[in-house]
């Protein structure tokens, strides 16, 4: 027997012993006195546990693949705002310095006599995307409908809606849903217009709408559908730069496309929407009415009728086919501010530019 274990023993027989003379429990005394027996002898070493550190994930191929084309997404849209934010000019047959345009279609168009004093392939059919929608919003209001009327949306007005603020089983009246079109151009809103009008089933809305456009002599436009959701919606930059300057005479549409904000109540929810027309938000040009619109056939697109400063004469400028969101924007300004150092030869006005410093 070792000394240290004969040791052991002979503490334990003390610790009962003293623990019979004082009436501790034996058990109690037993099961320290035990625990003690499997402890290192003196002097000996302990081993202490190793502390392992968790190793951070490794990124994985997807992750990093996903990383690099957001950054290169973002390199990208700086560069395409940075040249959007720099007009260009070319010289036309004539020898005069005129604007280049980086938009597949542009033109700007005095409805006062029907001159064009601008264009680039302003004849050529193209995609109107939500430009669709001031359409919808004419036909709609031709028969004089009480706006006040509340109506409830329905699933087929949500369904792959794209753009929408509406939920099945929404009831709100026919004026905010207006505003939802016209301003944050939801694609729902004006399903719920269509189907909500005078004129019965949603295929005689659209065959109104075509009928307005013969009317108006839009040779160029057709109409598929109210929201512009389908590419078939097609028109021309002459096309929608008359039926702009038509629209916005009306009140009742021009007064919502000039808001920059509006908000509705549905039961205890309120729900707050912002123009899609920057220009509108900006709020340094003098916008009289305009819609924006997009879908990947059609580009980036805005119809506006602007007032040039001072109370000069109204133009309309329409932009189709833009490459970015800020690109539409900034293609009107650089046509504009273009248009104001003529302004005095052309209306024998003249005409401040508009916001060099604007951004997006």
């Amino acid at each position: 027997m070792t000394q240290a274990r004969l040791f052991t023993i002979l503490r334990l027989i003390c610790a009962l012993a003293t623990a019979g003379a004082v009436g501790l429990p034996v058990e109690a005394v037993a099961q320290t006195a035990t625990k003690s027996t499997t402890s290192a002898p003196r002097g000996s070493t302990v081993k202490k546990p190793k502390l392992t550190l968790k190793k951070k994930k490794a990124p994985t191929k997807a992750s990093t693949a996903r990383a690099r084309r957001a950054q290169t997404a973002r390199v990208r849209a700086a560069a395409a705002l940075r040249e959007a934010q720099e007009p260009k000019f070319k010289l036309n047959d004539a020898g005069a310095l005129i604007p280049d345009v980086r938009a597949e279609a542009a033109i700007i168009y005095n409805p006062e006599n029907g001159q064009i004093l601008y264009e680039e392939n302003s004849q050529g059919t193209r995609s109107i995307a939500s430009i669709t929608k001031i359409m919808t919003a004419a036909v709609f209001l031709e028969s004089a409908p009480d706006l006040s009327r509340e109506i409830v949306v329905e699933r087929a007005d949500v369904r792959a809606a794209s753009t929408t603020y509406l939920r099945a089983g929404y009831k709100l009246p026919l004026y905010d849903v207006l505003h939802l079109m016209l301003i944050a151009s939801d694609n729902a809103a004006a399903r719920v217009l269509s189907r909500s009008s005078s004129l019965g089933p949603y295929d005689a809305f659209i065959a109104r709408m075509n009928e307005k456009a013969r009317e108006l002599g839009l040779t160029s436009t057709h109409y598929a559908d109210p929201s512009g959701l389908l590419s078939a919606n097609v028109s021309s930059a002459y096309d929608m730069a008359r039926l702009i300057a038509f629209v916005a005479g009306d009140e009742r549409i021009s007064s919502v496309m000039r808001k920059q904000y509006h908000s509705i109540n549905i039961g205890r929810r309120t729900i707050t929407v912002h123009s899609t027309n920057q220009l509108v938000m900006k709020g340094d040009v003098d916008v009289l009415g305009g819609k924006t619109g997009f879908i990947s056939k059609a580009g980036y697109c805005l119809a506006t009728l602007l007032r040039l400063p001072q109370g000069g004469p109204q133009v309309a400028v329409v932009i189709l086919g833009a490459k970015s969101n800020a690109g539409r924007f900034w293609e009107t300004r650089h046509l504009f501010n273009w248009l104001s150092s003529k302004a005095g030869d052309i209306f024998a006005t003249p005409v401040q530019a508009a916001g060099a410093s604007a951004t997006n």
